[in-house]
């Protein structure tokens, strides 16, 4: 129970934790937590078209990265923003007194193993009361049209609990798939990338998925994409574009790669931008 009274007072989670596995944004009346799943020296040799003169200057020796999920807990539900590879966040999740029976949906930003991994284990459903949210061009694109058997695997158990749907565009219409949260498209990453806007009263956040990879140097220079993405050229330009919109309408930001706390506030810094961490 002190762990958790411990973040509510706004103490970091790495004092609560031991480590730095759990950060708690808040977001009006909503809970917002970065659940860290793995963090470990970053990779330059993913960067796209990224120069010697480049890396040099921007990305420090022993640079990090790493991969979260984010667990939103308020108006009497649960929701999880993709499940890692399915190892610590649990760990997190039982810390936060939140079993995985707890979790009424899970919303996929995309299809890749580090993003679904905690979805099923032996043919079974690790979330065995949840809806599972991914867009339609997204779970064509890995079930039928490049068919990747580890993430047919991984919804086999839910069966029609998976539901599909279509994403809004940034700055219009956007799908709603729990109150609160809405689902825009962010593709490039993979074909059918999304981003979620989670709303509480006129506080908002965005969840941007892998819209980056490689944040020190990324920020500065949006137009770097990594060997990850499908579509670099669409990836770096959705990049822009979300960033943009982040700083313009002062909206906070979370990654799924970005390091601990992976929340914070964009604003634009010449021709690029840079991050300031949640506190």
């Amino acid at each position: 129970m002190k762990k958790i009274v411990w973040l509510l007072m706004g103490m970091s989670a790495a004092g609560a934790f031991g480590a730095e596995d759990v950060f708690l944004y808040r977001l009006g009346t909503i809970e917002v937590y970065t659940l860290v799943e793995n963090a470990g020296p970053g990779r330059p040799q993913v960067l796209l078209g990224a120069s010697d003169a480049a890396k040099a200057r921007y990305l420090k020796p022993g640079f990090q990265s790493s991969t979260n999920a984010f667990l939103v807990k308020g108006a009497g539900r649960t929701v999880l923003v993709d499940t890692g590879f399915g190892g610590k966040i649990f760990e997190s999740m039982k810390s936060l007194g939140v079993d995985p029976g707890d979790v009424d949906a899970v919303l996929l930003t995309h299809m890749h193993g580090d993003h679904i991994g905690g979805l099923a284990r032996d043919g079974k459903a690790l979330f065995p009361k949840a809806l599972v949210y991914v867009s339609e061009k997204e779970k064509e694109y890995w079930t039928v049209t490049n068919v990747n058997h580890g993430a047919v695997a991984a919804f086999a158990p839910y069966g029609n609990r998976v539901k599909t749907f279509r994403p809004g565009e940034l700055g219009g219409r956007l799908a709603e798939l729990v109150p609160g949260i809405e689902a825009f498209a962010a593709y490039g990453h993979t074909p059918g990338h999304s981003c979620f806007l989670v709303t509480s009263g006129t506080a908002r956040l965005l969840i941007w998925g892998d819209l980056m990879h490689v944040q020190d140097i990324q920020f500065p220079l949006p137009d770097i994409s990594v060997t990850y993405d499908t579509d670099p050229v669409m990836a770096a330009e959705t990049r822009k574009k979300v960033l943009q919109y982040a700083a313009a309408n002062n909206i906070p930001i979370a990654g799924m790669h970005l390091v601990y706390p992976a929340v914070g506030t964009v604003r634009e810094d010449g021709a690029g931008y840079t991050l300031t961490p949640a506190k």
